[in-house]
């Protein structure tokens, strides 16, 4: 079957799934930044003030250690954790509106975990989750399925494996599309996009990454970002950024589509679309922004690079788009605002702290988190406008908060609050 006869059932399924967000969405938050996975929530009176004693309706202890952002349907909330030394892994559920854990479910045992960085986690790859079933991913260590509502395991894979190196750890997250669950592969040895039946968690398809890696440094070919689906020109695109190189899919095969190449690795954010173009950020030691063309096929790399920023891009932050102007925040702190069409600077500042976590865009504010739980509410423009600075007691925040309704949840390192405008602060 051709790319083109996918096309109508590729869009029914696009359309369902957009009129499904349209109705959830300011409920379900149910991947790695959101909805539609690019940090945008229809979530009206999102509280814009908040500290250990004011708004938080409620904090739970999660114990041991996880990255991993929160995923929502419903009234459940999914996060996943890990021992320290990785050797045991889980995955909780809470209730959204009273913080009480209804399920701890120990997930997998690892006899050999290799060494993680001291600032990750062996539980740092944000679940999905659908009406039915979350599902839960920890790199090389393994994937399930579970009964949302049971926490009862459907399936297990052990097999996605590859060389995380000693010293990096897990961290590319999985996206669901129809009936597929589809997850980045990218290590040291192996290099892949692989997309399994969430139902049975049998092997749809697997596609190699054609980058050239024989020459390239073991070290040069992990990576850390997750897929994207995009639609251009009534086609749906699975974009995805690996070593060397950023890749589309068909999403319902794997066929490669088109690619560019670079010269990154260990790249973390995730691509967004906008306006024509893709928004991709690569590498991790010198972090480039590069803004693409769509509508190319086959190799595109002299061809659809409409421009390059490469002064103070984020290695972790996926960047935030709103409207014509992109915003995006370095490890550092260095804040940038770009104009997406043509990549012209429009200004640049600092926020005091490092940044791990994705800005949120929701009711007209931008939500920036620093990893010592203080959080900025920018109001989006031409300027820098700080409207709020708030501070929460705990002193380590990397995971990327979720949103549903009018309450905002923050995982910290050791408790996941639910923040919301209560009856004493409605401001």
């Amino acid at each position: 079957m051709t790319y083109s006869k996918y096309t109508k059932q590729l869009l029914l399924t696009w359309t369902l799934f957009l009129l499904a967000n349209s109705v959830f969405a300011q409920n379900n938050w149910e991947q790695f930044r959101g909805p539609n996975g690019n940090g945008h929530i229809d979530a009206p009176d999102l509280a814009e003030r908040w500290s250990e004693g004011n708004n938080v309706v409620w904090k739970t202890s999660i114990h041991d250690r996880g990255w991993s952002s929160p995923v929502i349907w419903e009234n459940q909330i999914w996060v996943t954790t890990a021992t320290i030394d990785g050797s045991k892994l889980f995955a909780v559920c809470l209730d959204k509106s009273s913080g009480k854990i209804l399920h701890d479910k120990h997930i997998f045992d690892v006899e050999n975990p290799q060494r993680i960085a001291a600032d990750n986690s062996y539980a740092t790859p944000t679940s999905v989750i659908d009406t039915a079933h979350v599902y839960v991913h920890y790199g090389t260590y393994g994937t399930a399925c579970l009964n949302r509502k049971t926490a009862e395991v459907i399936w297990t894979r052990r097999d996605l494996n590859c060389d995380h190196e000693a010293g990096a750890g897990p961290a590319s997250s999985p996206i669901l599309f129809g009936d597929l669950f589809i997850v980045n592969v990218d290590g040291r040895d192996v290099q892949y996009v692989i997309a399994l039946n969430k139902h049975t968690g049998k092997t749809e398809w697997r596609t190699d990454r054609s980058a050239d890696f024989s020459e390239i440094p073991v070290h040069k070919r992990k990576a850390y970002s997750m897929p994207s689906l995009i639609e251009h020109d009534g086609k749906l695109q699975l974009v995805s950024n690996g070593a060397q190189g950023c890749y589309a899919y068909h999403p319902k095969t794997g066929e490669e589509l088109w690619k560019i190449r670079h010269h990154g690795f260990s790249n973390a954010p995730r691509p967004i679309a906008g306006h024509g173009l893709l928004f991709t950020t690569v590498d991790r030691d010198n972090p480039q922004l590069w803004a693409i063309r769509l509508g190319g096929k086959g190799d595109i790399t002299n061809s659809h690079i409409v421009w390059k920023e490469t002064a103070a891009m984020p290695p972790r932050c996926s960047p935030l788009l709103v409207d014509e102007l992109m915003y995006l925040i370095n490890r550092l702190g260095i804040i940038t605002c770009i104009h997406a069409k043509s990549g012209e600077p429009v200004w640049k500042s600092r926020l005091p702290g490092s940044y791990s976590a994705s800005p949120i865009y929701a009711n007209g504010r931008i939500y920036v988190f620093n990893e010592n739980a203080v959080s900025f509410i920018l109001e989006p423009g031409r300027a820098l406008k700080i409207i709020h600075e708030n501070k929460l007691a705990e002193d380590i925040l990397v995971a990327t908060p979720a949103v549903s309704n009018k309450a905002l949840f923050i995982r910290t390192e050791k408790h996941l609050y639910r923040i919301e405008n209560t009856a004493s602060d409605t401001r």
